[in-house]
């Protein structure tokens, strides 16, 4: 058993027998090469967990080659840290390939995804798929769990293009699955447990005038079918965006004019049917190309129905675009607005328009509170049909005001008869 320093020319210079034979380095103890009869050259460490009655173990560094006498020898010298501290390597060696596989942040996401999303966010998991696998995954995916730190996070959110909102929803998402990797005991601690979230976002009140909306409206041409469809019906249903992009055809009913929203994609788990205008059954009507509506697949899609349409934020830069485009020099800019704000602009337009509060909040969905919301069931069909018409002539005004397809006048007649 030959001893001296571990070099490449010593390495190099060992010559296979009929067995193993090794070299133990002079310096680091412990430290050796192995060479087997095959002529392959091992790096090693040979160590006890003890003292001297205890039995020799051996880690298995790496091969000659990739490993250099040096990174083996500064590899050896960390192990043997780890032995001094009443570790062992071969723990240590059995974390580190389960890091390098389980524990990624891929890994852990899709356990997350499969696991915890349809418990915790049984209606809204979309979105939270969304921010892993757009904001989160692409950074952190081939990254071990444990290694991730929380200043590294903060990082990460403060770069996302978006606004404070997009960074605390995000900041919600990894907490969430940080602190359930931890409660399955993958993570020792929650990198973000003492970091201050961002913080919550001022409730928005913006109100597109109907310039805007007309300008809005005939920029999303530009955009394609798909989601100059999807601008559209944002604003000609006033419904959320994620309950729009996802439609479905089994949900949509042509020959009725209408859209049942099924409880399991209601924000509120409460299930909607959504009167269809002229103008969306006309927007509806160009996605199926002219066809009769499909029975399945999603309505808004670029992969023929199978999955829903995404990429939200390059689309509203593309649409915010085309928009200023549009303005001429002498008038006055679009200030800054979200998807989100074209459903609050029909709620706003449709009491400009004298529609009665129930009727607006039926169309929108919007749950009541207390006792209104467990005794008052009327489902006010016909009036959020009423509403939605009106607000459908009042755009279609805005882009022609010779296309008009529910004349103002007949609905004021209508309403004021219900109201008696």
């Amino acid at each position: 058993m030959a001893t001296g320093k571990i070099t490449k020319r010593a390495v190099d210079a060992m010559r296979a027998g009929p067995r193993n034979d090794f070299l133990w380095d002079n310096e680091t103890k412990g430290f050796g090469v192995k060479i087997t009869p095959a002529g392959k050259r091992v790096y090693i460490l040979q160590y006890r967990l003890g003292g001297a009655g205890t039995p020799t173990q051996r880690y298995t560094i790496g091969p000659h080659g990739p490993w250099t006498p040096d990174a083996a020898e500064k590899e050896a010298k960390r192990l043997l840290a780890i032995v001094n501290q009443g570790g062992n390597p071969s723990d240590d060696k059995r974390q580190r390939q389960r890091e390098a596989t389980d524990l990624t942040f891929n890994a852990v996401a899709d356990r997350f995804e499969a696991l915890e999303i349809p418990k915790r966010w049984p209606k809204s998991g979309g979105f939270v798929k969304d921010a892993l696998r757009l904001h989160l995954r692409p950074k952190l995916g081939k990254r071990a769990l444990p290694s991730i730190t929380g200043p590294e996070i903060i990082a990460l959110l403060d770069d996302l293009e978006g606004g404070p909102a997009l960074r605390r929803n995000v900041y919600a998402v990894i907490h969430r699955l940080l602190r359930w990797s931890k409660g399955r005991g993958e993570l020792a601690a929650n990198p973000l447990e003492d970091i201050e979230a961002p913080k919550p976002v001022a409730s928005r009140n913006r109100v597109l005038a109907d310039r805007e909306l007309r300008l809005v409206w005939i920029a999303s041409e530009e955009l394609g079918p798909v989601f100059c469809a999807l601008v559209r019906l944002l604003l000609i249903t006033g419904q959320r965006r994620d309950e729009v992009a996802a439609v479905d055809w089994r949900e949509l009913d042509r020959e009725r004019a209408e859209w049942l929203l099924p409880a399991s994609r209601a924000k509120n788990g409460r299930e909607h049917l959504i009167p269809l205008s002229p103008q969306a059954v006309a927007l509806f009507d160009a996605l199926a190309d002219g066809e009769r509506w499909p029975k399945k697949g999603y309505v808004l899609t670029t992969d023929a129905g199978k999955s829903r349409v995404s990429g939200f934020s390059k689309a509203k830069r593309k649409l915010d675009e085309q928009i200023a485009d549009l303005i001429e020099d002498d008038e006055a800019p679009v200030e800054p607005w979200r998807f989100h704000d074209l459903r609050r602009s029909a709620a706003t337009g449709l009491q400009r328009l004298r529609i009665p509060s129930d009727w607006i909040e039926a169309a929108q969905n919007r749950r009541k509170s207390g006792m209104a919301g467990v005794y008052q069931r009327y489902e006010f069909a016909d009036e959020k049909r009423e509403a939605l018409e009106t607000w459908g002539a009042h755009v279609a005004g805005l882009i022609d005001p010779k296309d008009n397809v529910v004349p103002l006048a007949s609905v004021s007649a209508s309403k004021a008869a219900r109201l008696g």
